[in-house]
């Protein structure tokens, strides 16, 4: 199956229907419509249905959608009818199955072959024949003929599929979409991409649905990343996920199978049954079967009906080994095995479609005495308060059967999380047949009243088994209806819609049934699910269960799927436990992860529920050994020892953080080591953590926030209704050494020792503790990394997994602490060793550089150095973890080794390219080599702006406003002196003296020695793969944004916007006047048009083709430079345009507007910025 081709056709037909449904309505409901004559009954069904989903274009637009759904239902349903042969002729195929065509129906209509079962009207029958022969004319003949036919069998097909088909005369029958008959129509589509092999299984029915609705699913959410809590329209989209068919056949093979051969062990149904996990206890807990009939099975979210329609399968064969007639098994399934429920009404249709074509399948004469699969449509009812009188009664005592009648009032938001009380139902049943119709005030009460009873009859029972994926739902996406119901109702689950579905499962199945799910892992061992799991475990066993991880519903979280027997478990109880995965983070197809399962002893665990049951938080670590379980029940939790803290969360970080280079260096305090130090210190930034990227031992310091007189301005951010909207957070910690971690993580754990001076975040989380070495080793462990795996399923590691990390003493505090240092020191040396640390010191190769040897030479001491310094560090990790293996007795248990590509130090080249293609030294050796010429050229330039030099370590100017004379106040006698006015141009050839390539060979004569420049020079330009200019021309202030976050800090004036500027000049921010723009304007745009036009002149002088040719090109270069100083640059200088690098780069830069260099990241932030009052020079909309 070509589930690409599946998913394009889909999305395409749903655009396509849309506006196609769209146009007919309106058409149908212009004033002078012929409909309104014809039909005048389904349009004022159709205005109604209108007026229902909220009037106006509003509910024209959702009934346009609801209807297109139900044409590509219809079309599918008789694709897929007719590639079965179900249908004759074929209804929207070709005769002879053929893929392109007309219909075969209509092309025997052409014959005069129309069928009396179907075509019941003699006038509809005449005016099909009159519009073929032509003796009826109209713009499109064929079409509507055709249009007449599909109605005709519609209507005929209602008596057997009414969810499918409506009968004749229903509004929906006006809706049905033009162009039928093209070739580009859904149609015609749908017969060429469903091919025969396709609709051999009604899975393919379950796909297109996933498909077709999967782009108003992106709508869903994208409309919760606004704020947009999930109501009725959303949770459809927002919660469908088809469930892969293996995971189907194991959920229904270990629930109903199980059931049966735990009930019937001379069965050999075993033999059919490959996803069955055989058990490890004998089942004596579970429910009596003696006979096929007494298995039920239901669905409660059955979406498309994947679940029943293998249960239906299975069942089958289990009916078949009993010697029923093969003739009656469909319509016994139907009639007492199967049962679903669902609130979306296109998904049941399809449920009940998909079930119909299973018995179909198996019993020819099906359809001709078809019996209604049991498939029901939770609607939302609700009844006046008259209506309640009547129904229900008046007086003392009645209340309960009034809640009874108003429980599906949100049953389009709960649908079968709702429980209707059963006795009530005994006396509602009665309460119908004693009212008659023309008792009731409303004609339809009575029918709505029915609802209720059948929907409840649904919900209100138990059954042998419950298997469904249920939708998943954090309680922040939830609308108020479902919220409350879940704090009323499922108080225990109600962090989640898919637990607050396991706890409805454990009702709906009867004591001991088996119920069966597929959801995410979270439930397993989340905190915030902790009493949810430990009224599970008592309630219910566990039998079986898949921890599946990424990869099943594609780039997901991660999923699980169980059966569990519905009663309380006996003390000897054991499960058997499947770990298909081995990095969480890894996502797979999900026929890889199939094949793991295939491998019955893959990943195979067996663990006794008493002892999960004792664990922590009762989490399902069912891989636990007994030394790692021993670790947690005899341990200290690390939050008794040291206290994991969460930090500021500002609320607006955009005005609060900054990335530690964007502002000035003089308002920044580095190394407070309490409050009241950072206060007396005056200044406005501190060190923030933030989380990051993986990276252990020390790193990740890049941004600063706003703590200005002890964060005056955060703590009294409040919103416009005085409602404090910052959350500074455990602000006692503040400033104290620390370890941080990344609370956001998909892969390993990596923890950092940081020093006295930061301010934690709420995303970089702190443990403070006075042994921060030990603990530091032993978080940063493989001890660790595994008990994690028990605390913190997901991706993250919040600061309640950390907590219940159990702690042992540590024998050898000495030993681990050397061992701990010693890493903490090179990782600090490595992260310093980048321009972008405010440790860094001056370029590795500078540093390296010795008196009549190369670029080369001091490149290759570089990478000798950094492989020997992660080959040491690879050596320091392995001890750290054979250290704490040791102590927590788990040496045989857990990995001590650490590849070379997990050494986490940025100049290590088997971390830092371990996703690139490199695979032999030679590939890592030269893109460490690249990399370090970039940095060696980043560092030159800053050297040639002033920011560095190289006689002294660090940054020299790097305030607000600095100029050449603070630079020399710092460095009297420099080796190498900073350009004047800190404008550098960088233009494709040599026009300036100052040009860049001409200082930059300035710096490396100084930083290496004039006699080597030139094969220095012809060593960059061979490692880079072109010449320098080009480098600077092309590439340099692309990397230079990259470096720098895309918050650079050295900005490009730009005759274009794009990279192909024939004028572009360099200024450094921290150097920036008003007047820096006029010095642009005046001393090199200017200048350079002037030796344009005299380039001109000579060129057209010496009168070749070739010089012709490039005074032809110096013209457009000049036009563009004219239109640049007239349009974008005069304008400009003429303002005197100040900044204040306390609004960070990206306000700053916007408010450059066009002059200068695009970047896509910053400007595709201007119109969010252009609402923030908070800048001290705010930004305007459309810039200059």
């Amino acid at each position: 199956m070509n589930t690409r081709k599946l998913e394009s056709f889909a999305s395409a037909a749903r655009t396509l229907l849309i506006a196609q449904v769209g146009a007919r309505m309106t058409a149908v409901l212009s004033p002078t419509s012929a409909a309104r004559v014809e039909a005048p009954t389904a349009v004022r069904a159709l205005e109604a249905r209108i007026r229902e989903r909220g009037g106006g274009e509003e509910g024209r637009r959702h009934v346009a959608e609801e209807q297109a759904y139900v044409w590509f239902n219809r079309i599918i349903a008789l694709r897929f009818m007719d590639a079965n042969g179900y249908t004759s002729p074929a209804l929207v195929s070709p005769d002879a199955g053929r893929t392109v065509g007309q219909p075969a129906v209509l092309a025997a209509a052409k014959r005069g072959e129309l069928d009396p079962e179907a075509f019941r009207n003699p006038a509809s029958v005449e005016r099909i024949i009159g519009l073929l022969d032509g003796t009826v004319s109209s713009p499109d003949a064929q079409g509507e003929a055709y249009g007449l036919i599909l109605a005709a069998y519609c209507a005929h097909w209602n008596t057997g599929m009414p969810f499918m088909f409506a009968r004749e005369g229903d509004y929906t029958g006006l809706l049905m979409p033009t162009d039928m008959l093209s070739q580009d129509s859904v149609r015609a589509r749908a017969v060429e991409v469903l091919s025969a092999e396709d609709c051999r299984d009604v899975e393919v029915i379950g796909w297109l649905y996933q498909f077709y609705i999967s782009e108003r699913k992106n709508e869903v959410f994208a409309a919760f990343s606004k704020g947009r809590k999930a109501g009725a329209d959303e949770i459809p989209a927002a919660t469908q996920l088809f469930t892969p068919d293996w995971i189907v056949r194991y959920l229904v093979q270990n629930s109903v199978g199980r059931l049966w051969m735990l009930n019937h062990p001379e069965s050999r149904l075993v033999e059919q049954m490959e996803y069955y996990v055989e058990p490890e206890d004998r089942g004596d807990d579970v429910l009596r079967i003696s006979k096929p009939e007494e298995l039920t099975v239901m669905d409660p979210c059955c979406g498309s009906g994947h679940m029943l329609t293998y249960a239906f399968d299975l069942l089958y064969a289990i009916y078949e080994e009993e010697g029923y007639a093969p003739s009656e098994i469909p319509g016994l399934i139907l009639t007492h095995n199967l049962y679903g429920t669902e609130i979306d009404p296109r998904a049941a249709a399809l449920a009940s479609f998909a079930l119909m074509m299973k018995a179909r399948s198996r019993q020819r004469g099906f359809l001709r005495a078809p019996v209604q699969p049991r498939i029901c449509v939770v609607k939302p009812v609700e009844f006046t308060a008259t209506e309640l009188d009547q129904l229900a009664g008046v007086g003392c005592g009645v209340q309960e059967s009034r809640d009874f009648w108003q429980s599906f009032m949100h049953a389009d938001v709960l649908g079968s999380l709702i429980l209707p009380d059963g006795e009530v139902l005994a006396e509602a049943r009665k309460r119908l047949v004693a009212l008659e119709a023309d008792t009731l005030d409303a004609a339809d009460t009575l029918e709505r009243a029915q609802r209720v009873v059948t929907q409840s009859e649904y919900l209100a029972r138990t059954y042998t088994v419950v298997v469904t994926n249920p939708p998943y739902m954090g309680s922040g996406k939830m609308g108020d209806a479902l919220s409350r119901w879940l704090k009323k109702h499922h108080p225990e689950a109600k962090s989640d819609l898919m637990t607050a579905f396991m706890e409805r499962a454990y009702v709906l199945c009867e004591s001991g049934g088996l119920w069966g799910m597929i959801n995410l892992p979270a439930w397993m061992a989340l905190s915030s699910f902790a009493r949810f799991r430990k009224a599970l475990l008592r309630r219910v066993s566990i039998d079986s269960l898949l921890h599946l991880g990424r990869g099943v519903f594609g780039s997901d979280f991660g999923s699980v799927a169980f059966v569990v027997v519905n009663g309380c478990p006996a003390e000897s109880r054991r499960g058997v436990y499947r770990r298909l995965f081995d990095r969480h983070v890894e996502v797979r197809s999900p026929e890889s992860i199939r094949q793991l399962f295939l491998d019955s002893q893959h990943g195979r665990y067996v663990a006794l529920q008493t002892v999960l049951r004792g664990l922590p938080g009762a989490r399902l670590a069912y891989w636990l050994s007994p030394a790692m379980t021993r670790a947690f029940t005899e341990g200290r939790p690390l939050g008794e020892v040291a206290a994991p803290k969460q930090g500021l969360a500002t609320a607006d970080n955009a005005r609060f953080l900054r990335l530690w280079f964007e502002v000035s260096r003089s308002r920044t305090c580095f190394d407070a080591d309490s409050r009241e130090a950072a206060k007396v210190s005056g200044a406005t930034w501190f060190p923030h953590l933030k989380g990051g990227e993986f990276r252990k031992w020390w790193g990740n310091q890049d941004y600063v926030v706003n703590w200005a007189n002890d964060g005056a301005e955060i703590q009294t951010y409040r919103d416009a209704h005085g409602k404090q909207k910052s959350r500074p957070q455990n602000i006692d910690s503040y400033f104290k050494p620390a370890i941080s971690w990344s609370l956001l993580s998909s892969g390993a754990p990596s923890f950092r020792y940081s020093p006295a001076g930061s301010i934690s975040g709420h995303k970089g989380p702190v443990i403070l503790s006075d042994r921060a070495s030990a603990n530091c080793g032993l978080l940063n462990s493989s001890v660790v990394e595994s008990l994690l795996q028990a605390t913190s399923p997901g991706v993250g590691f919040e600061i309640g997994h950390l907590s219940e990390l159990p702690m042992v003493d540590d024998p050898d505090v000495r030993t681990t602490s050397s061992v701990v240092d010693a890493l903490v020191a090179a990782f600090r040396s490595d992260w310093n060793a980048y321009e972008t640390s405010w440790g860094f010191a001056g370029s590795p190769l500078v540093q390296r550089a010795r008196p009549g040897k190369t670029l080369s030479n001091a490149l290759e001491c570089w990478w000798q150095d950094s492989v020997h310094v992660a080959h040491a560090a690879q050596g320091l990790e392995m001890e750290n973890n054979r250290y704490w293996a040791r102590v927590y007795d788990l040496e045989d248990e857990v990995p001590v080794d650490v590849p070379l590509s997990r050494v986490s130090l940025t100049s290590n080249p088997w971390f830092r390219y371990a996703k690139t293609s490199a695979s032999t030294e030679e590939d890592y050796h030269r893109l460490f080599a690249a990399d370090a010429i970039r940095d060696l050229i980043s560092y030159g330039v800053g050297c040639i702006l002033g920011r560095y030099s190289l006689d002294v370590p660090g940054v020299v100017l790097a305030d607000e406003g600095s100029t050449l004379d603070d630079y020399l106040r710092s460095v009297p006698d420099p080796s190498f002196r900073p350009d004047s006015d800190g404008i550098i141009p960088v233009t494709d050839v040599e026009w300036f003296e100052d040009d860049i390539v001409t200082r930059f060979r300035a710096f490396l004569a100084a930083a290496f020695g004039r006699e080597r420049l030139e094969a220095n020079v012809r060593y960059i330009e061979d490692v880079l793969g072109k010449s320098l200019r080009q480098y600077f021309v092309k590439d340099f202030y692309r990397d230079h944004c990259k470096r720098y976050s895309y918050r650079p800090i050295y900005w490009m004036f730009s005759s274009r916007p794009d990279s192909r500027a024939s004028f572009r000049a360099l200024i450094y921010l921290h150097r920036y006047t008003p007047s820096t723009p006029s010095t642009v304007l005046g001393e090199y745009l200017r200048a350079f048009q002037a030796k344009l036009r005299a380039a001109i002149t000579r060129l057209e002088d010496t009168g070749t083709a070739a010089d012709l040719k490039r005074a032809d090109a110096h013209r457009r270069a000049l036009a563009e430079c004219e239109d640049y100083e007239r349009e974008v640059l005069f304008p400009l200088a003429s303002r005197g345009l100040t900044i204040d690098l306390d609004d960070g780069v990206l306000v700053n830069y916007l408010r450059m507007g066009r002059a200068l260099q695009k970047v896509e990241s910053i400007e595709k932030k201007r119109t969010d910025a252009a609402t923030w009052t908070w800048p001290n020079h705010p930004v305007t909309p459309e810039g200059l």
